[in-house]
């Protein structure tokens, strides 16, 4: 298998957006590559909006990526083969303040040439400059079940990001 990335469309992929989030999962990733932060996500999705191709995902606060959200004008998704599972097992229950998530998992962290840092395991990244925010408001909820998600009333703050570069294998 060929391990170079190459750039391409976001129209170009193929893959069914369910499941590349909900089923495959991903990291979301911040910051530069001195200092930055991943975590596991399997909640978000793509599309057009005002004239973009975008991306959203959703971040807790109490989440040690949120300040490397808060704090950099770019982020990154990663998309992984099954290989990579424990990995991504292992970067959604573990804290990056705690321990280095690619030390741990064997995943090498790589800088995009805009400074984004995303994964050289990965088979797709998505790099998007972020263009809004919004926290979750629970009084918006329209099906009571929706609040089961927040016990701790810690309501994720949603990104939208403009796709800049889309890198494939």
């Amino acid at each position: 298998m060929n391990n170079e990335f190459k750039l391409v469309e976001p129209e170009q992929l193929t893959d069914n957006s369910f499941k590349l989030v909900g089923k495959d999962w991903m990291l979301i990733t911040a910051g530069n590559i001195e200092k930055y932060n991943t975590m596991t996500a399997s909640w978000g999705g793509f599309g057009v909006l005002w004239n973009k191709k975008v991306c959203f995902c959703f971040v807790r606060p109490s989440r040690y990526t949120y300040q490397f959200m808060e704090e950099n004008d770019t982020f990154t998704l990663s998309f992984f083969e099954e290989d990579y599972r424990k990995a991504l097992s292992f970067c959604g229950a573990n804290s990056g303040r705690d321990v280095d998530k690619a030390s741990a998992t064997g995943i090498t962290p790589v800088e995009s040439m805009s400074g984004s840092v995303y994964f050289e395991e990965a088979r797709l990244v998505l790099e998007c400059k972020k263009l809004y925010y919004q926290d979750l408001d629970p009084s918006h909820f329209l099906d009571p079940a929706i609040e089961s998600n927040y016990k701790q009333n810690d309501y994720h703050r949603v990104y939208v990001g403009e796709i800049i570069q889309c890198y494939a294998k």
